[in-house]
């Protein structure tokens, strides 16, 4: 049986991750979604995968929307989470952003970006 909990271990929240994250971090692009990854290395080690998300208020003016596309990624990343340790790796920092200024339709659009960003991931 998969786990699909998302624990508060595996929420990304300290401040020092994100900063390390956006200094050492590469970025990935596919479609409406960009991820930020930081992967276990000796010269900054990684206790384990955390995953955190971010919505711009820029694109979205209201917290209503904000927080419907950040519950929509934090749902794809808990039902896929094997699928995005399989392209990433088993100690990852990674924060997913939503880069679009329209409002996703339904789950399904973005959990297909999201599978579509991992498999992408995985071929390079």
């Amino acid at each position: 049986m998969q786990n699909f909990k998302y624990p508060r271990e595996e929420k990304l929240k300290k401040n020092s991750a994100i900063t390390l994250l956006f200094e050492k971090g590469k970025w990935r692009t596919c479609g409406n979604l960009r991820i930020i990854i930081l992967k276990d290395k000796p010269n900054h080690p990684v206790e384990s995968t955390q995953f955190g998300v971010s919505v711009s208020k820029r694109y979205f003016k209201r917290a209503v929307h904000r927080n419907r596309i950040k519950r929509l990624l934090r749902e794809c990343y808990r039902m896929h989470k094997d699928i995005f340790k399989d392209a990433f790796g088993g100690k990852t920092l990674a924060m997913l952003f939503w880069v679009s200024p329209e409002m996703p339709q339904k789950f399904q659009d973005v959990e297909a970006q999201f599978i579509k960003l991992c498999q992408a991931q995985k071929k390079s």
